[in-house]
């Protein structure tokens, strides 16, 4: 039985409770519900049923509580500054922890940090594939590629609060048509889109690494929906993905996709006798 705690509930951990609160994932109970915004988390309550998971705002308040204690299974789907502040702890006492802001880990010391505390204290750290697919592939032929590039498409809007933009002085609404407003490493495309390449970081660590990990960002007005494609080369062969993933409903930086993920990584966690999959 998975005792699942839930680190920010916003579109993702929102959608993950639910799933829970209506047995869309067997062998799952909900123990708590954490936000800096306590709004968020009673918003949250009041859509579930049947769960009677408590809400924290303050991180000390709810490591030291009972829910807290007899969860085994933590969900980060805050931000990569939550990770930063939380990640670690929560590893350390003795929780499997899933990270959906995984651009967080484009910092090298913070994943190691990480990893050598899953093993000193016997938890797992589990990295959804989020919005996009391929990763078994690249991570199969991580020791036979050459090249690994990110191309991501989104309306302006998806893109919005990206510090890309201030620091540039590129104002959303001058971009009437499709642009490519970006190309570097995923390294730095995950400083200047923090809350819209998560996907780069996760394709990074499964291939080649931050710096050789190239991303193009484009902005398409006319857009609809996420899409992502991910072109690897190597004595592997090659691989070319492209994905259209509709938004999540309410958060156009978020796609459905990513929801369905976390979902799946939760269920998965609670079967250890069943996987698919690298």
């Amino acid at each position: 039985m998975k005792r699942v705690g839930i680190i920010g509930c916003g579109s993702i951990g929102t959608q993950v409770a639910l799933a829970i609160d209506n047995a869309k994932i067997s062998d799952t109970v909900l123990e708590f519900l954490f936000d800096s915004d306590s709004d968020a988390t009673k918003n949250l309550t009041g859509k579930l049923k049947s769960s009677t998971a408590l809400c924290f705002s303050d991180f000390s308040d709810l490591i030291s509580s009972t829910q807290f204690k007899a969860s085994n299974l933590v969900l980060e789907s805050a931000s990569q500054a939550a990770v930063r502040l939380f990640a670690k702890r929560v590893l350390e006492l003795g929780k499997d922890l899933i990270i959906m802001s995984v651009g967080a880990l484009a910092d090298d010391h913070l994943l190691s940090d990480l990893l050598a505390s899953s093993d000193k204290y016997g938890t797992n750290l589990l990295l959804p594939t989020g919005a996009i697919a391929g990763i078994d592939a690249i991570r199969s032929a991580k020791g036979a590629l050459d090249s690994v590039e990110l191309i991501t498409t989104k309306n302006p809007k998806a893109l919005e609060g990206a510090p890309f933009f201030e620091k540039n002085g590129i104002r959303l609404d001058s971009i009437t048509q499709k642009t490519t407003i970006y190309q570097g490493t995923a390294a730095d495309a995950i400083l200047n889109f923090p809350s819209n390449v998560n996907v780069a970081s996760i394709l990074a660590i499964a291939g080649v690494g931050m710096e050789r990990t190239k991303v193009t960002i484009v902005a398409d007005p006319a857009l609809r929906y996420n899409q992502h494609q991910i072109i690897a080369e190597g004595t592997f062969g090659k691989l070319d993905i492209k994905l259209m993933n509709y938004q999540a409903e309410g958060n156009p930086k978020t796609s459905f996709l990513a929801i369905l993920s976390a979902i799946e990584t939760v269920r998965s966690a609670s079967r250890k006798n069943f996987r698919i999959g690298t």
